[in-house]
């Protein structure tokens, strides 16, 4: 499969919380980083998703925040993934910043250079992604 996200992880899912509409499904990645989407029941039922199940986890790099120090502030987004800079690439307008974390998984998030350098954004930098479990899109081998 090819798709356009610039983040795809392999991961297992290990718990999954239904919900009246919705469902909490949490996948650890093949790092031993730990995802939560948000889907619907439907999804949960239609793809199969049980605990064990491999599953691909996408979330396009504009959808991802990058805090360079959370500094005590506690956030509702349940994706908070904190790691090592490893890439910082300027555009024009925008940069892509590519977070590694312990593991091997990287994370690139799309933000303004003025965010970059604002935040004092360089390679070896600690940083934190950071996005909404509703961002994540869960697939399966079809």
């Amino acid at each position: 499969m090819k798709a356009s996200a610039r983040n795809q992880w392999f991961g297992t899912v290990t718990k999954i919380e239904i919900g009246a509409v919705n469902a909490e499904v949490y996948v650890i990645l093949g790092g031993g980083a730990n995802v939560v989407a948000s889907v619907t029941k439907e999804s949960v039922t239609n793809l199969g998703l049980a605990k064990g199940k491999e599953v691909l986890v996408l979330v396009k790099a504009p959808l991802v925040i990058v805090a360079a120090d959370l500094a005590g502030y506690r956030l509702s987004a349940r994706n908070q993934l904190a790691g090592t800079i490893t890439r910082v690439q300027k555009g024009a307008v925008n940069a892509e910043v590519v977070i590694g974390l312990a593991g091997g998984d990287a994370v690139a998030a799309t933000i303004t250079n003025e965010s970059v350098d604002s935040l004092g954004l360089a390679v070896g930098g600690a940083a934190t992604a950071v996005f909404k479990a509703g961002a994540v899109i869960l697939g399966v081998a079809a």
